[in-house]
């Protein structure tokens, strides 16, 4: 599966003023290197750890390596939807 979001792209995302639901995406940093932040979407909830996955499963770090993480550690969430098409018409 192809990244939702591609490197450089601009994000719109608020400080965690909610709970997090499944389908969100989040920044949080990681949990292995906490100088590194990682955009993921939250696939499930236990109680209060989330399940976090990155949309390009062959190529993502993320709950498959490090566990889950607790609801607390995020820190945003992403407000704006990927464009619908990143192909621009000509």
């Amino acid at each position: 599966m192809v990244p939702t979001y591609l490197p450089g792209e601009r994000l719109t995302a608020l400080r965690r003023w909610r709970r997090v639901r499944p389908g969100d995406v989040v920044v949080v940093r990681d949990p292995r290197n906490v100088d590194r932040w990682l955009l993921k979407r939250c696939v499930g909830r236990v109680g209060t750890q989330l399940d976090l996955r990155g949309d390009n499963a062959v190529a993502s770090t993320d709950s498959r390596d490090f566990g889950l993480v607790p609801s607390r550690d995020v820190t945003y969430i992403v407000l704006s939807p990927p464009p619908p098409s990143r192909i621009s018409p000509r």
